[in-house]
This record gives structure tokens, sequence and C-alpha cells, in this order.
């Protein structure tokens, strides 16, 4: 999920008789930000006082220390509901989701900076809840399941996660009352288990998802980022580095395919020939072109090898890298794929450095044995699925895959 202004401490969460007493002074606080007037509010009463526009209301929900990743959300539904439509950011950093042992207590809190960026990027309300606001009487006992789904990946790595995640993320869509809700594309079991809540139970919240957004080198903008140490930040390339491994290796065995099928049997021959003249290379390379003509092409294999390679090398580096998992698994339940699989995939990866714990993803396609990478390489940006133009930022985004039906809201980008 994404975190805005005028509390005594930025970096501590607000408590609730602050929340509500500011609330009730200011029901519609004033403007953050005067290129885009934003209303900042902290209880649901003052985000209902908030007035409505004509045009759809877009939820954007995030657990704060906005960054580019965000802004671009929040540009894309801006873009999308209009001038006439409303945007809402939340900003709740969420404890249901975080397991023992791992980052609540130092998840960085910048509430005014977050109202900023917001602001700045096209929001129209920042609403940002304390804890009591959001759980009024502590801990919820009735919680949402996440399912199988929910107990795979990132979630048999950090058991409850996911039914933290869709807990807060039904509450902030009766609170917040979306038409629509974006969330970025890293996050992409997030995408599935919510997106299936969403239709499982009926939301009428359309799910819109806007491409991972990487910084010059690669690396997938996170709010942990700011965690990593120079040494740690350079092992941490490793993560993107071995996506676009698995991502080159497919491209380079479909081009070796396409030789392939222009050549036909003819190329066992002049390998034999080449061989015989003692052109070593050359024959090599015939060889390669006679063997892609006559046995299938294992991309799945292919894609797992190449991104383990990468992921092997880091391992060894000071810091090193300690993998949680590399997966490449069907979008639909994030199970294992077989090698003979036809359809979209998804390649993830998740890996510690140091104490700080990474995801990453890129999507990937095999049709007929033929695979096709989806995913941008981190040296171009490509066009948002939300957008109509090309994406302002400066910083390189994955491809999209097109908008999900009507029917799920956004949980946490992190």
């Amino acid at each position: 999920m994404t975190s805005a202004p005028q509390i005594p401490d930025p970096d501590q969460p607000m408590d609730a008789s602050q929340d509500r007493s500011a609330d009730a002074r200011h029901p519609a606080a004033p403007p953050v930000d005067a290129r885009h007037p934003v209303h900042l509010v902290h209880t649901a009463a003052a985000l209902r006082d908030v007035p409505r526009r004509a045009g759809a209301r877009a939820v954007v929900m995030t657990m704060g220390a906005l960054h580019e990743g965000h802004a671009t959300l929040i540009r894309a539904a801006r873009r999308r509901v209009g001038p006439r439509g409303q945007v809402v950011v939340t900003v709740f950093v969420n404890p249901l989701q975080f397991g023992a042992g791992e980052d609540l207590d130092r998840y960085p809190r910048t509430l005014d900076a977050d109202a900023e960026l917001a602001a700045a990027a096209g929001a129209d309300a920042v609403f940002a809840p304390s804890v009591d606001e959001v759980y009024p009487g502590g801990e919820p006992e009735i919680r949402i399941a996440a399912g199988p789904m929910g107990t795979l990946l990132e979630g048999a790595s950090r058991p409850g996660h996911f039914d933290g995640v869709l807990t807060v993320v039904a509450k902030l869509l009766h609170l917040t009352a979306p038409d629509l809700a974006f969330y970025g594309q890293k996050d992409a079991q997030q995408l599935a288990v919510i997106t299936r809540m969403a239709a499982d139970l009926n939301f009428p919240v359309e799910i819109v998802g806007v491409p991972t957004v990487r910084e010059e080198d690669g690396l997938a903008l996170s709010s942990r980022n700011r965690y990593l140490s120079a040494p740690e930040r350079s092992t941490a390339l490793a993560l993107s580095a071995a996506l676009f491994a698995a991502r080159d290796r497919l491209a380079a065995e479909e081009a070796l395919r396409a030789r392939a099928a222009s050549v036909g049997h003819a190329a066992q021959h002049r390998s034999a020939a080449l061989a015989a003249l003692g052109e070593d290379r050359a024959a090599a390379d015939a060889h390669a072109v006679a063997y892609a003509a006559a046995g299938p092409l294992h991309g799945p294999s292919v894609a797992r090898a190449a991104a383990r390679a990468v992921l092997d090398d880091a391992a060894r580096l000071d810091p090193p890298l300690t993998l949680d998992y590399l997966a490449l698994v069907d979008p639909s339940d994030f199970t294992e794929i077989p090698d003979a699989y036809e359809g979209e995939a998804i390649l993830a990866v998740a890996a510690k450095v140091g104490s700080t714990r990474l995801i990453d993803n890129i999507r990937l396609v095999f049709r007929a044995g033929r695979p096709e990478a989806t995913a941008a390489h981190h040296g171009g940006a490509t066009r948002d699925a939300t957008t109509t133009d090309a994406t302002t930022s400066t910083a390189p985004v994955e491809a999209a895959a097109p908008p999900t039906t009507p029917q799920g809201p956004l949980g946490a980008t992190r």
C-alpha cells in the first residue's frame, strides 16, 4: 500500500486524539500544495465531508514514503478520471501485514513530504488515518483470508501477510468508496489475490495496473531502497539483472528458432561440412541452428536457468544476496509453470541484501513454444497501459499488462 502534513513528528504515526481533534476543527483541511489543491484528512467522517466531483473517484492506496513509483500511480489515476474526476491517496502503515521480526517500527513515515508529492502528482485528497481510525476496536477478530494463493511465494515467506493486505484493502475500499483503484505491477502476487477477492466478494471497483517504475540502473523503485548502503545497492541490482537476463535469453532463443525456421534441415549438413573444414565456431553455430530446428524450445527452463545464474553470482558478492525465492508462475494462481507451458507467466524474485528484503518481477509470454518477453529493458521506457500518452516519469517503466476487468481494489504498493 502507499504515506501526508503538519504533525509534531512526521516520522511517527499520529495518535487518535490528535487525529480526530484536527479533523473536528478542519473537516476539509487547507490545501498542502498550491499547485494542486489537496485536502489532508485523518478520519472517515472528514473524508466524507470532502465534496465528490461529478466524475469518477479513483483511489491509490499506499503505506507512505512516497516516491516516483507512487507518483506514477497518481498521475495515471488523474489522467484516467480527468479534470471532472477525483483522486484520493490513502496513507496508512497497516500493522496487519507485517509479520514477527519485520520492519513495522522502522518503516519510513514521511507524511509532510508524501502530501506534497501527492499534490504535485495530481491528487485531490490525502486520507491518512490513524491505526485507531482503521481498527477502532483493536486488531479485527474477523479477517479476509487469501486462500491457497496467499500461502505461496510471498505468503510462504510472510505467513498471514496477504490476509492482512486483503483485510485493510476491503476496509479502505469501504471508507473511500472509489470507482477505480490503481496500484503498481511490482506487487504482482498482491494484484492477483486482490483481484480474486474483488471478484469473489463482488466489489464494484475497477482495478488498473500501472507498470513498475525503475531507476536508471534497473532497480525497481521501493520505499525500502532507502535502507540500502551503497555496497548493498550494488548487490541489489542482481534482482533486476536476473529478470533481464531471463528475458534476453528467451529473446536469443526466439531469434535462433527464427533462423532455424528459415534454414531448415540444411543446417545440420552445413554444420558437418564446416566441422570437416576445421571451422569450429561456424560449425557450432550451424549445429545450434540445426538443434533449434529439430527440437522444442524449452522457454521456461531457459528463463529459470538464466536468472538463477545471475543470482548465484550475486550470492558470492560482498555483501551477498540471500535468495528467498525465484519462481516462474501462472499469474492466475501463482503455481509454477511446466516447460511445455504456453501463455503469460510471471518471473518473480525475492531476496535479502543486508537486512533489507526486496521483491521484483517481470512478465513473459510463451506462445506455441516461442517465448516473448513483455517487459521492457531498464534502458528504455514504454507506455503506461492506463494512459494515452507516454509516461511523464523520467524513470524507465516496465511494459504493462492490460487493465483487468472492472472488479477489484488496490492494495499496498511496496
